[in-house]
């Protein structure tokens, strides 16, 4: 199918994808917001994409934030790789044009209260938005799966998971994007992907509290990290199975597997660990904030805590790892002691 593709967001992972989707033969049209101008002014000047240290791949167009028009001009394709914060506003712009691809290939993590507060998932935000504008939207895939950008970027072997509820749409996409490198198995549990997608960044944080600690001491806490993995799965499974979701999703590539590469690196790991090395978590986040490094399982977790009071309180008992991010984000005295709590065996 290679055609034209139009990446809406030109930060870390919007621009990465350009790597593969260039090898398997598309012409990449990459899109920046307002917030991208210095990104793509990096770009236009051939150094390496800032967020990745990569450059991007050739013959990859730019198109700045007043060109939404043109740089959909012959799409067949959209990917959409916005922060969650600022998908709603890019893709209210953007639906006439989303509207007559094959697919929208959703990147972005995160979740979405509606006007009455009830928390949704982007996908089902992005199809009420469209239907509010009377824009039918095109089959939306899910994009999870341990993916870091610059490795995508740098074209070394990534797996991810496309999930869409048509899985034929799911499969014949991750056929359209498939390079040696980059590969997508595919899954019709839509939810479920979504749902691990910003959870794992929420339980990022408490794995990079145990490299603080290690850190702080000088020794390592590996066996803390491990069992906070391990109670980090079960409560992506109660998760999943709470938005209606296949809980085999959350063992897979989209939980276990993207959870394990966000807690080796990335700005929600590094948060947790400047927070075990013994920094109060407010005082990290405006740091990192300060820095430009968007810290997404704050917002996430805040918002988890809202989507399970709304869908299912008596959950809560088997979600005490949640529960303790969230203690720990509200100014806990000893976070390290409330996430150990959480997450031994009681005696």
């Amino acid at each position: 199918m290679p055609g034209t593709v139009t990446i809406l967001g030109a930060g870390a992972m919007g621009s990465a994808l350009a790597t593969p989707l260039s090898a398997a033969g598309w012409e990449v049209h990459l899109w920046g917001t307002w917030l991208d101008d210095h990104l793509l002014a990096a770009c236009q000047a051939g150094e390496p994409h800032p967020r990745t240290g990569v450059r991007l791949a050739a013959g990859t167009r730019l198109y700045a934030s007043d060109q939404l028009d043109e740089a959909f001009t012959g799409a067949d394709l959209t990917v959409v790789a916005i922060a969650s914060q600022g998908v709603l506003d890019v893709v209210r712009r953007a639906l006439p044009n989303i509207s007559r691809t094959r697919a929208l290939l959703l990147t972005s993590k995160g979740f979405a209260p509606n006007d009455e507060g009830h928390v949704q998932l982007l996908p089902d935000a992005l199809r009420d938005l469209a239907a509010e504008e009377g824009v039918e939207l095109p089959p939306i895939v899910a994009v999870g799966g341990p993916c870091k950008a610059n490795e995508v970027a740098a074209g070394r072997w990534t797996a991810a998971i496309f999930g869409c509820r048509d899985e034929s749409v799911a499969e014949e996409m991750a056929k359209a994007v498939a390079t040696p490198a980059y590969r997508a198995e595919v899954t019709s549990d839509e939810a479920g992907v979504e749902i691990c997608a910003p959870m794992k960044n929420v339980y990022a944080i408490a794995l990079g509290l145990a490299d603080g600690l290690g850190e702080r001491h000088g020794e390592p806490h590996h066996d803390l990290k491990a069992a906070t993995f391990a109670q980090a799965v079960r409560e992506l499974v109660v998760l999943t199975h709470m938005v209606g979701g296949d809980p085999v999703t959350a063992t897979g590539l989209a939980g276990a597997g993207d959870l394990e590469v966000t807690g080796l690196s990335g700005r929600n790991k590094v948060y947790g660990a400047r927070i075990g090395r013994g920094e109060p978590a407010d005082r990290a986040l405006a740091e990192m904030a300060a820095a430009e490094q968007t810290v997404e399982g704050v917002p996430a977790a805040r918002l988890a805590r809202s989507l399970v009071d709304q869908r299912n309180p008596g959950a809560w008992p088997d979600l005490p790892l949640l529960s303790a991010i969230l203690d720990i984000l509200d100014g806990h005295s000893d976070p390290a002691q409330r996430v150990a709590d959480a997450v031994l065996p009681r005696g």
